[in-house]
């Protein structure tokens, strides 16, 4: 059976992609947490994460490490994890792709801790357009492919796996989202998976003091 390595639940953005994609489609798989941010973590990732770092995959004798790798990986065995319409899936893997490699800005002022919610994050100009970004591709997916399914090209791809700790970060710092992008929102806080992660994190006890920025939402 497939292993999934990953870090904090409350924290790890990358660690839930895969989760995310993997509890969605329906695959079995171990979970296997290592808490990040404590004195025993190093030992403990170097069993198991060849970059020190998680999510990790293992699937036998096969490591494969890096969220979007192990998305690739995962589809593999399960094609539906992409469109099946070339040009759709073409879409799909650019803004899963644009996710992996961008919105520096979004991930360092807004990161991920999806037990809080915060007010007083103010966006800098930077953060402020990755957010429109984001938005303005939610909208648009839905626009063009919404009539099919509730996820980003109808039915649920690795592309709705990448924007879904997105999702998590704009419900902790009150993000709101207007119309179709909003919608989308709403599904995926909805969904049985993100739900499940939620709960995780919701009960994990460790404290990252320098990602617990913000004033508390009561």
């Amino acid at each position: 059976m497939l292993e999934l390595v990953i870090g904090n639940k409350n924290y790890s953005s990358w660690s839930l992609r895969p989760w995310f994609l993997l509890k969605t489609l329906g695959l079995p798989f171990i979970e296997t947490r290592i808490a990040l941010f404590e004195p025993a973590s190093a030992t403990a990732l170097a069993g198991v994460a060849p970059a020190g770092k998680v999510p990790v995959l293992r699937d036998g004798p096969v490591t494969v490490w890096e969220s979007l790798a192990i998305c690739e990986y995962v589809a593999e065995r399960a094609p539906q994890a992409w469109p099946a319409d070339p040009a759709t899936r073409a879409h799909a893997r650019s803004i899963a792709h644009e996710m992996h490699a961008g919105f520096q800005a979004l991930r360092s002022e807004f990161p991920l801790n999806c037990r809080a919610r915060r007010a007083g994050v103010t966006a800098s100009a930077a953060a402020a357009r990755d957010i429109a970004r984001v938005q303005a591709l939610w909208q648009e997916c839905w626009s063009r492919w919404g009539s099919a399914g509730p996820w980003l090209y109808g039915g649920f791809s690795i592309a709705d796996a990448m924007y879904a700790p997105v999702v998590s970060r704009f419900a902790t710092y009150g993000i709101v989202s207007a119309g179709l992008a909003g919608d989308y929102a709403a599904h995926v806080l909805a969904s049985p998976a993100l739900r499940e992660w939620l709960a995780g994190a919701a009960a994990e006890t460790e404290v990252v003091a320098r990602v617990e920025i913000g004033e508390p939402v009561h």
